[in-house]
């Protein structure tokens, strides 16, 4: 019987621990900070958690268009909204740890160990688990890393846990602040963003690059920017940070170009770095890139023989999907199943700001610079039935179809919802389906999905 250990229990260390028992795989988990990973502790249920409480509180904002008035014990209108951050991240580290117990009992479920410390390669097919009372070591026919990433800080902005933040530490608050300041403008920045300031907070986003999200569909980016302008919030774009520094209760932002900003609270997303540092790796033979990302292939696999790595610790599309995808491939591979390469072209990813923002396949950019060449159409919600009943107005379904074939290579949604409403737009493209076959199934009426329906007939394309 094969032996796997599995380093780090996050989505890439759970999701081919299930894989490779299922195989019939011995299978030993080794990790030091909780199952579930970043991912389910500190980072992907916790902040969404955190995120469906502000989506809520943004949905009652409407609640006047629809003829809902609400009135407070003396039957006066009620104007504001309380917000128990304290009950809010309580409830967040609730969800956060059932989620990993529910994890830990299915892996026990199948017959996987788990250990709790922190391992390093000693060579490619032994690995050192550093344990209270000394080492363990463990005999492996094969390893996968799955270590993640963690919070890139700088020696200019160092957080301190309680004004100055990283987005692991927010969860700890028991206040919420009275001016937020958020750097850094790429996913999880435009999300804290986008979820403190329908909490009721004031918010500033400073952001180095000319527009939020920078690496997303450039319309569906612009829309998201109008609307948090519209609702009040501070973006300040072309803005390079230079140093934070905490003054009594006050933080202070300075930027390169002079200009200060200050709020009561800053949070720092600044990116990731591989959790890679001091675990033998290179010395098993493992190559690193520059950056201390593990470097892998389509399957997996290191350049060690018998060492496999998945999810942020190789940089490869920082998803918790990806990251599973990844640690299954590694273990179907390993062990002789059936396995398709990572086809990153047919990855779905959800921006969870208010209106979230969902992209699958090919993106605009790669057509505009001619790396592709495909056709589209853009549907505004502001038409769509289901979305007037709603009082919903920003957002927009775009698809992107082969000229000729029409095979459906790409789509974005925009709107509430926009991470389920991606999804048979996902299966067209994981299925190479054509724009009649997605028009031609039945939506319900009214739906947000009919949307998605009348935008591949418009893309129709008539055999004359």
């Amino acid at each position: 019987m094969a032996h796997v250990v599995i380093i780090g229990g996050g989505p890439g260390g759970y999701e081919s621990a299930l894989v490779a028992a299922q195989l019939g795989a011995e299978v030993t988990i080794v990790d030091s900070d909780g199952v579930g990973g970043s991912a389910v502790l500190t980072d992907c249920v916790p902040s969404k958690t955190l995120i469906a409480t502000s989506d809520l509180r943004a949905e009652l904002s409407r609640a006047r268009e629809l003829g809902l008035f609400f009135e407070d014990h003396e039957g006066d209108p009620a104007e504001h909204v309380y917000v128990d951050l304290a009950q809010i991240n309580a409830r967040v580290k609730r969800l956060a740890a059932e989620q990993s117990a529910d994890i830990e009992w299915r892996l026990a479920r199948d017959g996987v160990r788990v250990i709790k410390g922190r391992a390093r390669l000693d060579g490619p097919e032994t690995v050192v688990v550093q344990l209270a009372d000394g080492d363990m070591r463990l005999a492996a026919d094969a390893v996968l890393v799955a270590t993640g990433a963690s919070p890139r800080t700088l020696a200019q902005a160092q957080p301190d846990g309680e004004r100055i933040l990283t987005w692991e530490q927010v969860y700890d608050l028991t206040e919420l602040p009275s001016k937020l300041i958020v750097v850094g403008s790429g996913v999880t920045g435009a999300e804290f963003a986008s979820a403190y300031l329908h909490l009721g907070v004031e918010v500033v986003l400073v952001s180095s690059r000319e527009r939020v999200l920078p690496g997303e569909d450039a319309d569906a980016a612009q829309l998201l920017e109008d609307v948090l302008r519209r609702e009040g919030m501070v973006v300040m774009d072309s803005s390079r940070m230079q140093a934070v520094q905490r003054q009594g209760d006050e933080v202070v932002v300075s930027l390169t170009d002079g200009r200060t900003v200050t709020g009561s609270h800053c949070l720092l997303a600044l990116g990731s770095i591989p959790n890679t540092a001091d675990m033998g790796l290179e010395e098993a033979g493992v190559r690193l890139d520059e950056g201390g990302f593990i470097q892998v292939d389509r399957v997996s696999r290191t350049n060690a023989r018998g060492v496999y790595a998945a999810g942020d610790c190789t940089g490869v599309f920082m998803l918790a999907s990806v990251a599973a995808m990844q640690g299954r491939i590694a273990m179907w591979h390993f062990l002789g199943d059936a396995v398709a390469p990572l086809n990153l072209g047919k990855v779905s990813a959800n921006v969870f700001t208010t209106p979230e923002i969902a992209t699958v396949g090919v993106t605009q950019k790669a057509i505009d610079a001619g790396e592709i060449v495909a056709q589209s159409v853009t549907l505004g919600l502001s038409r769509n039935p289901r979305a007037k009943m709603q009082g919903v107005s920003d957002g927009f379904v775009k698809l992107f179809a082969r000229p000729g074939t029409g095979i459906v290579v790409g789509g974005v949604v925009v709107g509430p919802h926009a991470s389920e409403l991606i999804h048979p737009i996902s299966i067209a493209v994981a299925q190479s389906l054509t724009v009649d076959d997605l028009a031609q199934a039945f939506t319900v009426y009214p739906s947000m999905s009919g949307s998605i329906a009348e935008a591949a007939r418009r893309l129709h394309q008539s055999p004359n």
